[in-house]
């Protein structure tokens, strides 16, 4: 009710200028119309977040492509998008999205704490997560790989060939239980961009995460690695939030399918991850 008298303000001091100006004999172009705010059910996540006229969502700052802090301190890349079109959705502008850094080791007690109200962070779906938090999506598949130093001097082609020797991923990750299996010496640290001198020195032979993730890393320290190229699983990455909140997952959920359908989806991707990759098929959205 506030946020509706409050663009009915704005909508009549607009025409008020206009009226103004015309007066004084002066010429203006048509004002764009005011557009409604979004209505929504009382008592959900959806009008408490467009009553605020904000909301916080959590990404990542070291992942190029994906979420990568820029100069100016916001982030940038294919998950910064996809949360705009969910605020936008919502009635917020990009203006009015706090961003808050969020690790992998930290997505779930982000969400559960309510530091966030969503996480769109590279962040896979799985059973486990499913048991602290919800997941909208997915809106994007993509599979761990492997990087390495360029020329491949280990001639590494897949994980088995890890065996035994230092491979650096992040704690908490879905990445590093999935390595563990293949009997490596594994080394964590709290993001990807941290596994890369050691690789560089050869403290490790290897860094492994999600081909898209690592795709970055090399884009952004050309002629230094390279990707394997050889995909060993599957990472449907989705979209964080709070555990059984059915309504606002469903929302989430029609957005994404909604902006697939209209072309924001490919556009946000062309804009950002698109400029390295090829762009993809979106995935068909969980409705559990």
């Amino acid at each position: 009710m506030g946020l509706n008298r409050g663009i009915a303000t704005v909508a009549l001091a607009a025409v008020g200028l206009l009226g103004l100006s015309a007066c004084a004999g002066g010429t203006t172009e048509p004002a764009e119309p005011v557009a409604e705010a979004p209505e929504f059910d009382a008592g959900t996540t959806m009008a408490a977040l467009a009553e605020a006229g904000t909301i916080t969502i959590g990404t990542k700052f070291d992942q190029p492509l994906f979420g990568l802090q820029g100069l100016d301190g916001e982030p940038v890349g294919f998950d910064v998008e996809i949360g705009k079109i969910i605020a936008s959705e919502l009635g917020i502008s990009e203006d009015n999205i706090e961003w808050v850094e969020t690790v992998s080791a930290n997505r779930e007690p982000f969400i559960e704490n309510g530091t966030v109200d969503i996480v769109v962070a590279t962040y896979t779906i799985n059973d486990t997560r499913k048991e602290v938090i919800s997941f909208a999506g997915p809106y994007y598949l993509a599979g761990q790989d492997i990087l390495v130093l360029e020329g491949n001097p280990e001639g590494i082609t897949g994980p088995e060939d890890l065996a035994g020797k230092n491979v650096c991923s992040v704690a908490g990750s879905t990445s590093e239980k999935n390595i563990a299996e293949y009997g490596v010496n594994l080394i964590t640290t709290d993001t990807y961009s941290n596994c890369l001198e050691p690789l560089r020195n050869g403290a490790v032979v290897a860094v492994t995460t999600d081909n898209v993730i690592l795709a970055g890393l090399a884009d952004q320290n050309p002629g230094e690695f390279e990707v394997v190229n050889n995909p060993f699983t599957s990472e449907p990455y989705g979209i964080g939030l709070a555990r059984d909140d059915d309504a606002f997952r469903s929302f989430i959920n029609d957005v994404l399918e909604a902006a697939y359908a209209d072309g924001r989806w490919a556009d946000a991707w062309n804009a950002t991850a698109g400029t390295v990759l090829d762009l993809p098929e979106p995935p068909a959205v969980d409705r559990y």
